[in-house]
């Protein structure tokens, strides 16, 4: 069994935990695999409403593992390209198109792809000690998997630029408070904002959600017109869903809705 993520299932959500805690959780081809893995039983538990993804131990992820990039005993040019396109450019796409809500509960340092891994889920809360590092410039290359993009259309030119070029550590309380993430919380409180918020989900119109991820996701590349047209669309499909028509129940029979009944 690969065990360099454990996948739980609980009630009505899934936790990954990125599992290799005395490197920091990095990502080589065991742990791409094991996680892609672990994700096809997310998408095939039809109990799993919600997900949760973190790390084990003192970081949440180091990103790539240079041991597997070892180049002092060969003149080879390496082709980073076919490895975004192999393992982290599906990645990021599985988890912004996953038909339910996913959370990242950034328990440490989260540096170069695993950074950006985090960026590219749905929800991110981050333990007060967290960091996020676009490590890459430091090793000549530049930020991947989405890095380039999540940093741009969240903070703006200038500080992509500048936390790109530098590679400087951004806290997790200054990732918050320019709009990066989502929230931060004390250390010992994520796992339990985690585990509430996707009971939260898990519990709510898991339609609405992946119809919601899909508009938002939209938004950052459609004019507004195209985008007026997308939620007519998506309303509609929504609108005809099991999980209008229980809302709006619960609403006149004042009293809380049950879409996992629908």
């Amino acid at each position: 069994m690969n065990d360099t993520v454990i996948h739980e299932a609980r009630d009505g959500y899934d936790v990954l935990t990125l599992n290799q805690p005395e490197r920091l959780n990095p990502f080589n081809e065991k742990q791409h695999a094991a996680l892609a893995a672990a994700l096809d039983r997310v998408e095939q538990n039809a109990d799993c409403r919600a997900v949760i993804l973190t790390g084990a131990g003192r970081g949440f992820c180091a990103g790539q593992d240079l041991g597997e990039r070892d180049f002092a005993k060969s003149a080879e040019r390496p082709d980073l390209g076919a490895g975004l396109e192999k393992h982290y450019n599906p990645l990021v796409r599985r988890l912004r198109a996953l038909d339910k809500p996913v959370i990242c509960a950034v328990n440490g340092v989260a540096a170069g792809a695993g950074a950006n891994i985090a960026l590219a889920c749905d929800i991110v809360i981050a333990a007060r000690s967290a960091s996020f590092i676009q490590i890459f410039t430091r090793i000549g290359l530049i930020p991947d998997a989405g890095g380039t993009w999540w940093l741009t259309q969240r903070l703006g030119e200038a500080r992509a630029k500048g936390l790109a070029l530098t590679a400087e550590p951004l806290s997790a309380e200054q990732a918050a408070q320019w709009g990066l993430i989502w929230k931060v919380v004390d250390d010992e409180r994520l796992m339990e904002e985690a585990t509430a918020l996707a009971a939260q989900l898990a519990a709510g119109p898991t339609n609405a959600y992946a119809l919601t991820k899909q508009a938002i996701q939209a938004a950052s590349t459609n004019t507004l017109e195209a985008q007026l047209d997308l939620e007519r669309t998506l309303q509609r499909e929504a609108g005809m869903a099991d999980e209008y028509r229980e809302g709006v129940a619960a609403f006149h029979e004042k009293r809380q809705p049950d879409f996992r009944k629908v």
